[in-house]
């Protein structure tokens, strides 16, 4: 089971990548939530009207780290973006039943030509 869901992990930021929103929206429980420092426990299709955007943005995904024990998980990594900039995120995975049920986002420091980029608050 651990292998199957850092598979699901791997896999779900390739479906980021390729901006495959039906990939995702498969892998989601139908009792998804999704919360972030700017989103609280979204469900299912609030967090595909409120957070999915086109993703051609993105020029890689570097996966640092993915610990699962169990059903959970955690994953670090660090999103580089096709005009320069990049931040690091861990985002911790809850699963049932062979899908995603919860993801809980905590944000990291943003970074642009090796310098540190203030975030909002």
């Amino acid at each position: 089971m651990p292998d199957d869901n850092e598979r699901m992990i791997r896999d779900l930021f390739a479906a980021y990548l390729a901006n495959d929103r039906q990939r995702v929206s498969d892998a989601l429980a139908d009792d998804f939530r999704f919360t972030s420092p700017f989103d609280d426990e979204l469900d299912k299709a609030t967090y595909f009207e409120r957070c999915w955007k086109d993703t051609g943005w993105i020029a890689r995904h570097e996966i640092e780290r993915i610990f699962v024990r169990g059903d959970e998980a955690f994953v670090t990594y660090r999103c580089l973006a096709t005009d320069g900039r990049s931040f690091r995120n861990t985002e911790f995975f809850t699963f049932a039943g062979g899908k995603v049920r919860r993801i809980e986002v905590y944000f990291g420091a943003a970074r642009q030509d090796g310098r540190f980029l203030p975030q909002g608050r």
